[in-house]
């Protein structure tokens, strides 16, 4: 659990920087890239001794760092692109290595690569207080992949701590970054290293799956759920917790509840991260798919309710004090028009006798604004933007639902009609 909670945490923190430079796919680049790195290892030092292997990942994903810039760069493509290249032709090398230089016989499990090996990790001699925590014996035993990751987590946080601003505008202005004196191009490779060194630290504890997962879900979930990078960093963290912690009971606790076999550790974890992400897709309070739907129903009926307005305004503009009803529909055909009468009855706009309507002092302050803005984009549709004068009315009533408007400037629009005056609305 401490192993793979700690490979959570490394991955998810380094995630959120990936996730704003659109840049995910890098941890699925490097956790295939690493292959030839660990097939040319064992060539040169002949042994799958762990210090060996590690350097050989490592060699091998800061390489797919430079080749992906390379291709990017020298290709003109885009970072998805290119990252799929290279990681495609270094995890084909990896296996005609494999196939040709005589070592189908060292073990390179398909579903070790894939899920790790969670579960061969066993704390011997493991403390049962608290105070036999801190012995030497005791943290003597803990094992190696336990120690590499909390190294690579501890390293983590120090390096977003010390350059977290440099970071932040790196990602969202490089060229800012650049005049403000901030090298991007050295923080970009700064943070790839780290996310090598992440990734290969990771990948013989868990296994490729959950690195990919990790680099991913927690930052996307922290996304969904707030666009301060602060408050990302910490929800991505807390997620990453919650995904380690919980996927390993998922993996355990649970089976042994419903009586049937335990099933793999990382497996389990990465399926707890894409529940949360699922979950935040439909329940975020910001971005989530009820919050938007809820919001565009919300701009929808104020939409139909300032078309409604305007259509009064405009018929009664003339001096009439209130326009029929019959006389509006044919402007709301397959609209509930007596629902939206209901809405704006209701609001305070309208005022409605028999099939009079008419506007009311609030209504009329409203409505007159809706129109001014319609009439000042038209005008500046066509003097500004160079439209013809019979394409400018649809742009315009799109605009006209906005809250801000063109620079006031003619009194009276393109179509020869007075502009009303802005008024202050309740």
């Amino acid at each position: 659990m401490l192993a793979g909670t700690l490979a959570a945490v490394g991955c998810g923190l380094l995630g959120i920087f990936l996730l704003l430079r659109r840049l995910s796919l890098m941890g699925d680049a490097m956790s295939h890239s690493v292959l030839p790195g660990l097939v040319i290892a064992f060539l040169i030092v002949s042994t799958r001794h762990p210090l060996a292997m590690f350097l050989g990942a490592a060699v091998a994903g800061i390489a797919t760092v430079v080749l992906v810039e390379l291709v990017k760069r020298l290709g003109r493509v885009e970072p998805g692109a290119a990252m799929g290249v290279v990681f495609s032709v270094l995890f084909a090398l990896g296996v005609l290595l494999i196939e040709r230089a005589s070592v189908r016989h060292v073990d390179l499990d398909a579903d070790c690569v894939l899920h790790g090996q969670l579960e061969t990790l066993v704390w011997f001699g493991a403390p049962d207080s608290l105070t036999g925590l801190f012995q030497w014996s005791t943290l003597e035993a803990v094992p190696r992949q336990v120690i590499t990751l909390a190294v690579m987590v501890a390293g983590a946080f120090a390096f977003i701590g010390l350059f977290l601003k440099d970071l932040r505008i790196a990602a969202f202005a490089p060229a800012m970054a650049t005049a403000q004196g901030i090298n991007a191009t050295l923080m970009h490779y700064l943070l790839m290293i780290f996310v090598a060194a992440a990734t290969v630290a990771s990948f013989e504890a868990v296994g490729s799956i959950l690195v990919i997962a990790m680099l991913v879900c927690p930052a996307a979930i922290a996304r969904l759920l707030t666009d301060r990078l602060a408050t990302q960093i910490v929800a991505s963290v807390v997620t990453s917790l919650v995904c380690g912690i919980g996927g390993y009971f998922a993996a355990t606790a649970l089976p042994a509840l419903l009586d049937i076999d335990a099933v793999n550790a990382a497996g389990s974890m990465t399926v707890v991260a894409g529940g949360l992400l699922a979950l935040a897709i439909i329940a975020s309070p910001k971005h989530g798919v009820i919050t938007r739907s809820l919001r565009l129903r919300r701009l929808s009926a104020r939409v139909a309710m300032d078309d409604l307005l305007a259509a009064i305004f405009r018929a009664t503009e003339a001096g009439s004090g209130s326009v029929s009803i019959d006389a509006l529909r044919p402007l709301f055909i397959g609209q509930p028009l007596e629902l939206r009468f209901a809405q704006a009855e209701r609001a305070g706009h309208i005022h409605r006798l028999g099939d009079a309507v008419s506007l009311t002092p609030q209504g009329r302050d409203v409505s007159a604004n809706i129109v001014r803005r319609h009439r000042l984009w038209e005008s500046y549709l066509v003097d500004e933007a160079g439209l013809a004068l019979d394409h400018v009315h649809a742009p315009a009533e799109q605009f006209e639902h906005l809250d801000v408007e063109p620079p006031a400037g003619p009194v009276v629009d393109p179509h020869g009609r007075d502009i009303p005056r802005k008024t202050d609305t309740l």
